[in-house]
């Protein structure tokens, strides 16, 4: 990829007036790379890629975990309290759900529906 790349660039710079000798050999090294890439973009697919599944409890247990959560609060309580929830619960290992109930920042119910809008989870807590 890497000559290829270097034989284009060099045969760019050779032409003079739009009469580009070297024409053939850019057009090759392109067709070449882009064969190279489509083969190991299946082979990437075939022994990576394919039958991989996504462990749902633990893609929400990382989301429910993450700080960035706070984010979705912003709009109902402000920043600077977001802010203040995702420190405390990175300070005391909580998240930031059980922060936001332990607080008392909204009805438990409705950080419950904002949070759950945020992490895809239509279930009330």
């Amino acid at each position: 990829m890497i000559g290829n790349d270097a034989a284009i660039t060099q045969g760019g710079q050779a032409g003079n007036f739009e009469l580009n000798v070297m024409l053939p050999l850019m057009a090759y090294s392109l067709i070449q790379s882009i064969q190279l890439l489509a083969g190991a973009a299946r082979a990437l697919a075939e022994k990576c890629i394919r039958g991989i599944e996504a462990n749902r409890e633990r893609c929400a247990s990382s989301l429910e975990q993450s700080l960035a959560l706070a984010t979705a609060l912003v709009p109902a309580i402000g920043y600077d309290k977001a802010a203040s929830l995702a420190r405390e619960a990175y300070e005391k290992n909580k998240t930031i759900r059980e922060v936001a109930v332990e607080k008392r920042v909204l009805p438990e119910k409705e950080i419950h529906n904002i949070l759950n809008k945020m992490v895809g989870n239509d279930e009330t807590r």
